[in-house]
């Protein structure tokens, strides 16, 4: 077999396999497999060794173990709680022990009489019989004694009802291909970071190790090229941008921002001082800007926006500041607008030669009329500052002189989307904010493009918000809707949150619409209640955002369509219910809805942490309110899916790599493709490594390296 490379790989589909049948074939599709290359990257997320597995009667109770046994009985039923529990017996032939799942239900079809599986978890006693409490369960099937010692056990899914040994059967015929794979690592550089001898025995070691130090070198060596693709794309476009000379020359220096900055009725923290200071030399020079704006919860980066587009308006230019959602949009528009109200700029179009700045408000309910007014506006040079959706993007408005493109939460945007804004002027400057603190390691992945700013001073007023995680249905979370409605006794405002739209058979979780009514009848009867949800029209929502924020609806019982950019001062209380099931970034962002106005305010995280990792996200929210430090956190418990968020679709590619872990694989990487771009910059003699980026991050980068 001649050599081939992962692109080659990623063509051959895996109804070519031996043993692959089309409905097998399609069930693989169920679970993103198509081709030989997805097999050899869906990695065994853990290994048993099997000479090393515990026996049912020599567990030791309090201490955690594997066991390989056959389910021989189960059963369900309710609790006095209304919860499900599960209860199994389970044998290894010559002793049984008790194996309970509480809010699982599915475990029931799952491990029918007959199923033979691995179980992993502390061991307890439960009256004088050993058991398991919601353990780690893997169905392997029948493995047989070829398997050898070392058992890989793969991601499942039981949509596509595909056992752990099946997989391990056609991963092994997938294999055969691995062996004819080259190597795009040159030798000397495997050398020098102690990496395998190459590609094609890392993928069999993988997969089918003779122990664990193999396995541990062979993922070692596929991880590395997991962070080497991403650094050697960021590290290519982050140089061809800094090399364009297209870009604006902009007028930072002019009056508009310091008579903006005195208008303000506090003072701008360092931090803002210093980061507006970056921007300036960004745009005083005749590189566009690509700078990231990293910003706590309530820590004002929409100063710092307003700031930067300013800067573009007093030179002539246009701005436009896209946000994800019509909610946010509204927000920024109705803050900018009232704090640019008595800015005046220079127009010769004007008698006494001045002009209030405009800003306006486009997104997908604004009508045609004001379409076409705002249209002729901006071809007139008569509109500033534009703030919208994704309405700026596709829609048929035109700039006459873009210079500025500010975009509010950059994960939610592709980046695709951020190429076309930037093609409605020419080369115009890119600022891109967060309020989802990004960990340094985190940030070199997802932003390696980039230049970064942080904001970690809080603005004066801001008071710590007291957080307290309480059990459901117990005197606390009583107290919890009494706090609630002592504070709209006090004029205040509140929120309750839900995971869930809707209640669903299939998940255990408060439902808003449900606890909407149920709110309207119990604890908070005779309180003006509102409800808002992503199923909502969009004017609908916005009729309800904006009773809220008229203080005509005390309690807003909403999902995670408040998340971001919702601003009401008057609101000192929040309970989510079912916080378990959020993560802790995304926590942090609900609770800094609260406590914006320089009152005293209250997070009540109404959870049932059955697991370890609910365990610990709820005792970091209880614990801290700096979300850089909760953002790590989060990487160190849940890892980098959610950080990832919807950036680029290649970040999928990190199938072994793990943020903060593997920290040290990331600066390695960056220095290697660094070396590798500085040696060879379109990357000639490494068509292997330029063909693996290109197809990781797609026609985003694949210009770069064109010989």
């Amino acid at each position: 077999m001649t050599e081939q490379s992962l692109r080659a790989l990623a063509q051959i589909p895996t109804s070519e396999l031996p043993g692959v049948s089309d409905k097998l074939a399609e069930r693989l599709e169920i679970m993103g497999i198509t081709t030989v290359l997805d097999l050899l990257q869906h990695y065994p997320r853990r290994y048993i060794d099997r000479t090393k597995q515990a026996v049912i009667a020599d567990l030791v109770v309090g201490e955690e173990a594997t066991v390989f046994g056959t389910v021989t009985s189960i059963s369900s039923r309710k609790t006095r709680t209304r919860k499900t529990m599960v209860e199994a017996k389970v044998s290894d032939g010559d002793a049984t022990m008790t194996v309970t799942f509480f809010n699982q239900p599915w475990r029931e079809k799952q491990l029918s009489a007959g199923t033979e599986a691995a179980f992993f978890a502390k061991v307890d006693l439960y009256q004088g019989r050993r058991q398991m409490v919601n353990p780690v369960v893997d169905v392997v099937g029948q493995l047989g004694e070829k398997t050898g010692v070392i058992v890989p056990i793969y991601p499942q899914s039981g949509k596509a009802d595909i056992s752990t040994s099946q997989l391990a059967r056609i991963v092994s015929n997938a294999l055969t291909y691995a062996d004819a794979l080259s190597d795009p690592l040159d030798a000397d550089i495997r050398e020098e970071l102690k990496l395998v001898n190459d590609r094609a025995w890392a993928y069999r070691a993988i997969h089918r190790p003779t122990d664990g130090a193999e396995a541990h070198q062979a993922a070692r060596r596929l991880r590395f090229d997991e962070f080497l693709r991403m650094q050697l794309g960021l590290v290519a476009r982050k140089r061809a941008l800094d090399g364009e000379t297209t870009g604006i020359t902009h007028t930072v220096d002019g009056p508009l921002v310091p008579k903006f900055h005195a208008s303000l009725p506090y003072e701008l923290t360092g931090d803002q001082q210093r980061t507006i200071r970056e921007i300036a030399e960004d745009l005083a020079r005749p590189a566009p800007m690509h700078r990231l704006l990293q910003g706590d919860v309530g820590s004002g980066k929409t100063v710092v926006a307003l700031s930067a587009l300013l800067m573009a308006v007093q030179g002539g230019y246009q701005g436009a500041f896209m946000a994800p959602t019509e909610v946010l949009a509204e927000q920024h528009f109705l803050a900018a607008r009232e704090m640019l109200a008595q800015l005046m700029v220079t127009s010769d179009l004007q008698l006494g030669g001045e002009r209030p700045v405009t800003v306006a408000l486009l997104t997908n309910r604004t009508t045609a009329a004001e379409r076409r007014k705002l249209a002729s506006a901006l071809a007139a040079g008569e509109c500033d500052i534009v703030i919208g959706t994704h309405a700026l993007i596709y829609g048929d408005v035109e700039f006459s002189n873009l210079g500025l493109v500010v975009i509010d939460e950059q994960h939610r945007f592709g980046v695709e989307q951020r190429a076309l804004l930037r093609g409605r002027g020419t080369d115009p400057d890119v600022l891109v904010m967060t309020a989802t603190p990004i960990p340094r390691t985190a940030g070199m992945l997802i932003y390696g493009d980039l230049d970064k700013s942080e904001l970690r001073e809080m603005p004066p007023g801001r008071t710590p918000i007291t957080t307290t995680v309480v059990a459901p249905e117990t005197d606390a979370h009583v107290q919890a809707y009494g706090q609630l409605r002592a504070e709209v006794a006090n004029l205040h405002q509140a929120y309750v949150v839900c995971p869930l739209v809707e209640g669903s058979p299939r998940t255990e979780a408060k439902a808003a619409t449900d606890v909407f009514a149920e709110l309207a009848t119990g604890e908070l009867a005779g309180l003006r209640l509102g409800l808002l949800h992503g199923q909502l029209k969009a004017a609908e929502k916005e009729s309800v955002m904006a009773e809220f924020r008229a203080g005509e609806i005390d309690v807003l019982v909403a999902t995670t369509v408040i998340e971001v950019g919702v601003d009401v001062p008057n609101a000192t209380v929040m309970v989510i219910e079912d916080a378990n099931r959020f993560g802790l970034s995304q926590l942090h962002q609900l609770r800094g809805r609260v406590g914006r106005g320089g009152g005293a305010s209250w997070c009540f995280l109404v959870a049932d942490a059955t697991t370890s990792d609910a365990e610990a996200r709820m005792e970091a929210m209880a614990d801290s309110t700096d979300g850089f430090l909760l953002a790590e956190r989060d990487l160190e418990i849940r890892g980098a899916g959610e950080v990832f968020g919807e950036r680029q679709s290649g970040f999928s590619d990190l199938k072994l790599g793990r943020i903060p872990r593997d920290e040290k694989y990331v600066i390695a990487a960056r220095d290697t493709a660094q070396r590798i771009l500085d040696a060879d910059p379109a990357l000639e003699a490494h068509r292997q490594l330029a063909e693996e980026v290109e197809d990781l991050l797609g026609d985003d980068v694949e210009f770069l390296f064109k010989s």
